[in-house]
């Protein structure tokens, strides 16, 4: 069992040193197993993992009754340690398409009354809009979060997939604990200027993507084959000759990992928790195996020298192709 634990930013809860994202236990990884993902959660929750990721858009609010169900059924103590972290605003259509986002003041309170009888609780401990709302001003959407802290239906609140300029803009309207943004061996854009920002206002990061959608997990391989609702099959990064051009930079990191007996995995986790002590890396393990996997990244120190092999085998930039399809770059406001 973990007891390790981080602060998101200055204003935020304490969390375990790893979190649990839940998306793939409901959507766009293909078909997931109902049981064995509440299994997982609660073999999360049985060691120590506190902090729960999902979005009330997530196969269109089923991740978050998900999540739910398996509170409901863990052992009390269990599950008021839990902590539940809620992306919203991204809006679908009934075939599951994207179609925009609304963070409206308006909208934010009707998606937070939603999203608090989906999961059972009576509170939500971090909320964030998934994506800015390029027709509404960020200060808009964290005053009406933090309407909904004032009135305890909200107990901090986060940002996500947003550059310096906006995370300014929104630190000056109402405290914020941390910034929800992909972050991994192979995609560290926000070293450049978000971090330092994060850094300099005193806000957390949560970082999700840690293996890359299982790219850099050291298990995918370029035979295999994806179903239609994987988001990966239309990935760039998973695509011809990216595909292949990725999986040798897992073969280069699994060289350095087999030296010191872990798994491809573990040494990019353990990459990602070296970055900082204000940086709470999210896995998005669906079966218990994979968890447990994960959680060994607690156990891996990286010295001087391992953080200087692995940077030669996987420098920055090295990766081929863009972390998402071009029409979802369009809405990041972080790139």
């Amino acid at each position: 069992m973990t007891t390790q634990t981080r602060t998101l930013g200055t204003t935020g809860p304490q969390v375990s040193v790893l979190g649990l994202g839940c998306m793939g236990m409901s959507a766009l990884y293909g078909d997931a197993d109902r049981a064995e993902s509440i299994a997982t959660v609660h073999a999360a929750l049985e060691a120590g993992v506190t902090l729960l990721d999902t979005g009330d858009f997530y196969a269109m609010g089923h991740n978050e009754m998900l999540i739910g169900e398996a509170l409901r059924a863990a052992p009390a103590e269990r599950r008021e340690q839990a902590l539940v972290s809620v992306k919203f605003g991204a809006l679908r259509d009934p075939d599951g398409g994207w179609i925009g986002y609304d963070g409206r003041p308006a909208a934010v309170k009707n998606f937070a009354a939603y999203s608090l009888q989906r999961l059972g609780v009576d509170h939500i401990d971090v909320y964030r809009i998934a994506r800015l709302d390029p027709d509404v001003p960020i200060e808009e959407t964290v005053g009406a979060i933090a309407e909904l802290v004032e009135k305890g239906y909200v107990r901090h609140i986060g940002l996500s997939e947003v550059g310096a300029d906006t995370i300014r803009r929104a630190a000056a309207t109402a405290p914020i604990a941390d910034l929800q943004i992909e972050y991994s061996l192979i995609s560290r854009g926000i070293e450049d200027e978000i971090l330092p920002t994060t850094r300099e206002l005193g806000i957390g990061i949560t970082a999700y993507g840690v293996l890359s959608r299982g790219l850099i997990s050291g298990h995918f391989t370029s035979d295999r084959q994806l179903a239609a609702n994987d988001f990966r099959a239309f990935s760039p990064r998973f695509q011809g000759e990216n595909l292949q051009h990725n999986l040798n930079l897992v073969e280069a990191l699994r060289k350095i990992a087999e030296q010191k007996g872990v798994t491809v995995a573990q040494i990019a986790i353990a990459w990602v928790l070296s970055r900082g002590e204000d940086i709470v890396p999210l896995v998005g393990a669906r079966t218990r195996q994979r968890l447990t996997e994960s959680l060994g990244a607690l156990d891996v120190t990286l010295d001087a020298a391992d953080l200087a092999a692995i940077e030669q085998a996987v420098p920055a930039d090295a990766a081929a192709g863009d972390r998402y399809p071009a029409a979802q770059m369009a809405h990041l406001g972080s790139k």
